[in-house]
């Protein structure tokens, strides 16, 4: 898990990199060709018949209008912010899953958890600041990320058993890609590609189908709930990474922010755990699904 939430930070990262030098829609696409191009190398290696029809299901569908969404959000904010504020206010999505789950699938939710989620979000507000001076609009992108993440996530818990995680990853980074043609107009054409732009791409889409492979492991092989709180290593990977290739030096208000919602995060866990649940309502990844990551 630690090693997924690595990859899933390398790929944020190098897609930051390029930002400065190219347009949104065509970074999207050069990054979606080479991981989908990987992606369906996986998919090629499977075995059994290919029921392409299995991907119209309406739970697919949602998911991957969800992921274009939350990945066109994602990287607004990305282009803007120190990759550790968008990491940060990440960090929020298992207690919206929770949330949502609750009002969606009438999920229980004890007091406890109630506070926990409360508590979480209290610490997005934090790292957010709105109507503070510290405050940047580009914050409530991130934030608009979480949600679409959530419903993306509580789609994928309605997603048949028989449909494969590769085939879901693959769809969903062809629609991610198919979306990045669609904006290279409106955020300013086509621009030559550089060996060091491409280069950082190739790396970018790597980093991506790394994080993918070891996240399905890791839920596949592990106890789910042992590894749920290990996602919260993405957060120490997006500050140690933005300091040592962006500069940014994380303030006070972000770092209480942070350890506010990863304790109520870990909190939110432990409650789980105490109530005898086999698997945690926030963690919305099992092994027939597609995993995390932008």
């Amino acid at each position: 898990m630690s090693i997924a939430m690595a990859g899933f930070t390398f790929n944020d990262a190098l897609l930051k990199f390029v930002l400065p030098t190219m347009n949104l829609g065509q970074a999207v696409l050069v990054r979606g060709v080479f991981a989908t191009a990987l992606l369906f190398l996986l998919v090629a290696r499977q075995r059994g018949p290919l029921r392409f029809g299995a991907l119209l299901h309406p739970s697919v569908l949602i998911r991957l209008v969800c992921e274009v969404a939350a990945t066109i959000t994602f990287v607004l904010a990305l282009m803007r912010l120190p990759l550790a504020d968008v990491s940060a206010v990440l960090q929020a999505l298992p207690l919206a899953v929770t949330l949502g789950a609750a009002f969606i699938f009438s999920e229980p939710v004890g007091w406890r958890r109630w506070l926990a989620i409360l508590g979480g979000f209290v610490g997005v507000m934090i790292v957010v600041r709105p109507g503070f001076e510290g405050f940047n609009a580009w914050s409530l992108s991130a934030l608009v990320t979480v949600g679409f993440c959530a419903v993306r996530d509580l789609s994928t818990h309605s997603i048949p058993r028989e449909v494969p995680t590769a085939w879901i990853s693959a769809a969903t980074s062809l629609a991610v890609m198919l979306c990045g043609v669609v904006l290279i107009g409106p955020f300013g054409g086509w621009s030559p590609l550089t060996l060091p732009n491409t280069a950082a791409l190739f790396g970018s889409a790597l980093a991506l189908v790394f994080g993918y492979q070891f996240i399905i492991k890791a839920l596949r092989e592990g106890d789910i709930s042992f590894m749920a709180p290990f996602r919260y290593t993405a957060l120490l990977w997006a500050i140690a990474l933005g300091y040592l290739l962006f500069g940014d030096v994380p303030d006070g208000p972000m770092l209480l922010g942070s350890a506010l919602i990863v304790v109520s995060g870990l909190y939110a866990l432990y409650r789980e755990r105490v109530a005898g649940r086999q698997q945690p309502i926030i963690e919305s990844t099992e092994p027939n699904m597609a995993p995390d990551g932008l």
